[in-house]
């Protein structure tokens, strides 16, 4: 994925609703024609993928391609825009995968780009998700004009008065269309996508004014072609860890509502008692009583870009952080309005890219689930890298200021505050920003966007008890160092110095995790952050150890006593708050 607007990585991870597009991004896109429906009969069609062998079956017996069949499927290539190529010994698609299935089917009947190419395309009217058809306009061999159209079944019906049975053109009645419809839902049922296919001859005086869409009437129906575009296998797992997250899924398609039901069910993400609503449904409804079933429905059919719009206010009113994918140029309008747009990469348009906040590489479902979880983990990393610091400086003022009040002299020289905020706060701060998250983080319900930075636990056990505990530990051994064992300044300044650097690069290791104790979530698992202590270590030994550098940060030689000193005041610190951790468990 990549993101085109930064402020909306951390909106990412507060994603409570994902409005997907099924075709391409929660399945393959990679459409193959089953099932041809024409009058009376269903064809199977064999084969898979984009190579043009396969048969034409009826009851599991192959049959001969006949003119019925043959209009059909030449109605059906004409009234598209794909090309067949073949590249590199494999057969692919240029152009969109429902038309480069209709392409193939034709092929696998020998109507190859040769065959094609006698009827010259002379005039169309393009497909639109608002008309859900398209009408192209060719010449014939024996010099007819022909228009074809193909779209969704209930729209070409419609605009139908014949049909073809057996080779004959007969008047379209009740009867047939009820017929038709019943055999376009028991298709959709199968998981199928429908395409309607029909053609009539045009007089050429319809030509000579730019066509309009009364021209698409009176039209002769062929038949149906009902095609297969699998789900994409890691989608199903990605839904799943949406439903952990507490991230609803809703399936958004132009297909026919049985198509999509059936697709969802096979991703698992549609029950009986969820809703499911159409195109038609929503246009009759109004937004009152749309915004109190939103919640509910989980599928959403022979929509238009409009309706997306009215998806995305609905939602949001309710409450939703909202993610929505579009492609199209119509989808520019609830690409803007959702929280995080997300346009598609490979079939997206660049109205919509510039729209979008995000853009899909790949056009993969599973990738949006992955962004929302990196987008929660970026926002966890600058959570701990903010603890980090602001819990290691708060002591550092305090310290001074205690030291004050209980009239000791100042703990550090300034140029030792400086080396602290060096060693400290430099490496092992950015080995933080990249840790590696909680093994829970997809488990949590999304974070509320008008909520704190740092919650009320956060603030009690990181901003005041750890900076709390730190400076009384690193005070009371200072006091112990001057006014009972006796020592010189310089040398109590370098026990607490070493033991002050020393927690801090403790409470590094601690921040692994903000809610868990460091070894549920794995000590050396961020193998930057043990590295980033380690070299942090080696560089206070040489101001320790290198007596040209002792005058320099008023320090001396520690003596054993120090190092054991420093090491028992950091664990103990350490150990107190992981302890502290699990009284004060995360909501």
């Amino acid at each position: 994925a990549i993101i085109r607007r930064l402020p909306a990585v951390e909106t990412l991870g507060s994603t409570s609703i994902i409005c997907s597009d099924k075709t391409g991004t929660m399945t393959k896109g990679e459409m193959t024609v089953r099932k041809i429906y024409v009058i009376d009969r269903t064809i199977d069609v064999t084969g898979s993928g984009y190579e043009p062998v396969g048969n034409f079956k009826v009851d599991g017996k192959a049959i001969d391609v006949d003119d019925e069949l043959k209009l059909l499927l030449l109605a059906s290539a004409l009234c598209s825009d794909a090309r067949l190529v073949k590249e590199e010994e494999k057969w692919t698609i240029r152009g969109d995968p429902t038309e480069g299935a209709l392409i193939v089917a034709a092929a696998k009947a020998g109507i190859g780009e040769k065959e094609l190419e006698v009827y010259p395309r002379i005039n169309e009217i393009p497909f639109s998700s608002e008309r859900k058809r398209m009408t192209t306009v060719h010449e014939t061999p024996n010099e007819r004009i022909v228009a074809y159209m193909k779209g969704a079944p209930e729209v070409v019906l419609g605009l139908c008065d014949k049909i073809v049975v057996n080779g004959e053109v007969r008047k379209l009645t009740r009867e047939y269309e009820e017929k038709i419809l019943n055999v376009n839902d028991t298709l959709a049922m199968q998981g199928l996508r429908n395409l309607a296919i029909a053609y009539r001859e045009v007089d050429p005086k319809e030509l000579e004014n730019t066509l309009e869409e009364n021209f698409e009437k009176g039209f002769t129906f062929l038949g149906i072609v009902g095609m297969m575009d699998p789900p994409r296998p890691e989608v199903k797992d990605a839904i799943d860890r949406c439903k952990q997250a507490g991230i609803k899924t809703v399936m958004i398609t132009g297909d026919h509502k049985l198509t999509a039901v059936a697709v969802a069910k096979e991703l698992g993400m549609f029950r009986d008692e969820d809703y499911v609503l159409t195109g038609v449904d929503l246009d009759r409804i109004d937004e009152e009583e749309f915004e109190k079933i939103v919640e509910n429905v989980k599928v959403y059919a022979r929509v238009s870009p409009e309706h997306k719009l009215k998806i995305v206010k609905a939602l949001k009113k309710k409450g939703y952080i909202v993610a929505m994918t579009g492609d199209g140029v119509n989808d520019a309008p609830a690409l803007k309005a959702a929280d995080i747009g997300i346009a598609m990469g490979i079939t997206g348009t660049e109205v919509a890219k510039e729209a979008s906040d995000m853009v899909l590489a790949d056009d993969n479902f599973a990738t949006i689930v992955a962004a929302v979880e990196q987008g929660r983990e970026i926002y966890e990393n600058i959570k701990k890298y903010l603890v980090y610091l602001l819990r290691c400086n708060i002591a550092e003022i305090m310290m001074p200021l205690f030291a004050s009040l209980s009239s000791l002299p100042l703990p550090f020289t300034a140029i030792q505050y400086l080396w602290i905020n060096l060693v400290t706060d430099g490496l092992p701060a950015l080995a933080l920003g990249i840790d590696p998250a909680d093994p829970d983080l997809m488990k949590r319900p999304p974070r509320d966007p008008r909520e704190g930075v740092f919650t009320k636990r956060d603030t009690l056990l990181f901003l005041i008890l750890t900076p709390l505990l730190m400076t009384a530990l690193l005070l009371a051994s200072f006091y112990v160092s001057l006014n009972i064992i006796g020592e010189e300044l310089i040398e109590a300044r370098t026990q607490i110095f070493t033991s002050m650097i020393l927690m801090e690069l403790l409470l590094a290791l601690s921040c692994r995790s903000l809610r868990y104790p460091v070894w549920k979530v794995g000590i050396f698992k961020n193998k930057y952050l043990i590295l980033a202590i380690l070299s942090s270590i080696v560089m206070q030994l040489l101001i320790l150890y290198v007596p040209y550098l002792h005058t320099a940060f008023d320090v001396t030689f520690p003596f054993l006593i120090d190092w054991a000193v420093a090491v028992v005041l950091s664990l103990s610190l350490f150990i107190a708050v992981e302890i502290m951790k699990i009284m004060f468990k995360a909501d």
